[in-house]
């Protein structure tokens, strides 16, 4: 007898998902059994992601800056799906450097995207899932939320910020049988890297302190594939040289 994958028959749905953590954790889960909405607003990059993953991929372009189609994103994903078992906010942007040198605009619209688009994006979907009595939450944060990195103080902010919001969200929807937790990689490889500082990129490249997405896919996959009544809340992961 076969036995069934362990995300089989779930719908779940991604966003940021065309490249990087978002792809990795979409394919993690269709290879794990379910059925993904990837949501990303380059639709290009979106249509050839979905096209490596096969028919239990499914794409939606959107551009979740955009207010109205941020607003819609919940609707369009249970008109693909039908329902939404499993949400990955992992959408988000980079400021690093000094603070002093940081663009006003940049900062308005990293803001935007790692901290009100995800609490929007989670509100969104909760009144779906509270209605079906199950659900699982996932946010991408970042090591930076738990260390005070001194040469991406905006970036670190909007991550701390949003590490809060998933700890206060899942003690108000635990009692609806919604797990929420953060997953909270080191440097991972990925294009947010291009806006490091090219001395922390050297350095990291160097000592061999950067981790894969496929990683960070295979803790989203753990977290989600626990016993129902266990929450992983918070996973901090990074390359065992970080610290050097």
């Amino acid at each position: 007898m076969n036995t069934p994958l362990p995300l089989s028959g779930q719908v779940a749905a991604v966003t940021g998902a065309a490249s990087g953590i978002g792809f990795a954790s979409a394919q993690a889960m269709v290879q794990a059994g379910a059925m993904v909405v990837l949501i990303d607003r380059d639709a290009q990059a979106l249509a050839k992601a979905c096209a490596t993953l096969g028919a239990a991929a499914l794409p939606l372009v959107i551009d979740l800056l955009d207010p109205a189609q941020c607003a819609a994103m919940p609707e369009r994903i249970l008109a693909l799906g039908g329902r939404l078992d499993v949400f990955h906010a992992n959408a988000g942007l980079y400021v690093g450097g000094d603070l002093v040198d940081a663009n006003d605009d940049a900062i308005d619209r990293m803001l935007n995207l790692n901290i009100n688009v995800v609490m929007k994006n989670v509100r969104g979907v909760l009144p779906h899932m509270i209605a079906r009595g199950r659900g699982d939450i996932i946010v991408t944060s970042s090591l930076a939320a738990h260390f005070p990195t001194p040469w991406e103080p905006v970036y670190a902010s909007s991550k701390w910020a949003i590490n809060c919001f998933v700890q206060t969200v899942r003690r108000q929807v635990f009692q609806h049988g919604i797990r929420v937790g953060a997953i909270s990689p080191g440097p991972v490889i990925t294009s947010l890297l291009a806006d490091w500082p090219a001395e922390k990129l050297a350095e990291a490249k160097a000592s061999g302190s950067l981790i894969e997405a496929s990683e960070v896919a295979d803790v989203v996959l753990f977290m989600l594939t626990r016993p129902r009544g266990m929450t992983i809340r918070d996973v901090v992961m990074m390359p065992t040289n970080f610290d050097l």
